[in-house]
């Protein structure tokens, strides 16, 4: 099997957990980043502790990958929400997850791209949101997370040339922290919105990481530039958290 090495963002838990235990199982190397390690260990994973919201320490954490690891697999996961209304919304909380979401995704290709042209492939991916599309109270979450998509749509173009996709996945409601720091966990208000999901539930980690291992897949290299949205339905016909 060829040597494929990931970088998953926010991979110590939620969904990038799963993904990283996933792409464990298929034999990749594993690099994740957070402010925390995952609870499981593998031969093949390496944590790196990494503040996303702080660029010098991205920087850092990017030169150190570069230096030692081939990147073949960039998973840009990590992301919070931090909500609010339009009265009580700051512009520091739009910069703040512009570079969450945006700059530190920027500072990890650049020092994994040389590696990904030297070798003429690559799999850059984003998760993005259904709230890309409009939801109340996520001004900044919105704004960068419908970023992503711009980003990445414009990454596709430049790197089709070299053998790198770049794709997004937007997932819905998914039963993870962040959405539990939203929605209280057994809440009549988390069924209420499993109801008006078109499909009648909410997402499960494993639905937003079956996505991410098509796009993955060095075999699906006619796929760049795409968003697919994990949301039940959500993105076409639901009221939104």
């Amino acid at each position: 099997m060829t040597d494929y090495t990931a970088v998953i963002t926010g991979g110590n838990k939620g969904i990038g957990a799963d993904l990283a235990l996933r792409l464990l199982e298929q034999d990749y190397r594993v690099i994740t980043l957070a402010r925390h390690a995952p609870d499981f260990s593998h031969e093949k994973l390496e944590h790196l502790d990494c503040d996303l919201l702080d660029p010098d320490t991205v920087q850092a954490v990017a030169d150190d990958i570069g230096a030692r690891f081939e990147v073949t697999h960039l998973v840009h996961n990590a992301g919070v929400i931090w909500p609010n209304l339009i009265e009580d919304a700051k512009p520091s909380d739009i910069t703040g997850l512009a570079q969450l979401h945006l700059g530190s995704a920027l500072t990890l290709l650049q020092s994994a791209l040389p590696a990904m042209k030297k070798r003429a492939f690559g799999r850059v991916m984003f998760n993005s949101s259904r709230a890309a599309l409009g939801a109340a109270t996520r001004t900044a979450y919105g704004a960068s997370k419908a970023g992503m998509i711009g980003m990445a749509r414009t990454w596709a173009l430049e790197l089709a040339p070299h053998g790198i996709t770049v794709n997004v996945v937007a997932p819905g409601p998914i039963q993870t922290d962040n959405f539990w720091g939203i929605i209280p966990k057994g809440s009549e208000r988390e069924n209420d919105l499993a109801r008006r999901i078109p499909v009648g539930r909410l997402g499960q980690t494993d639905d937003v990481t079956r996505a991410f291992l098509f796009f993955c897949d060095p075999a699906n290299g006619f796929v760049t530039g795409q968003t697919l949205y994990v949301c039940g339905g959500s993105s076409i016909g639901s009221v939104p958290i």
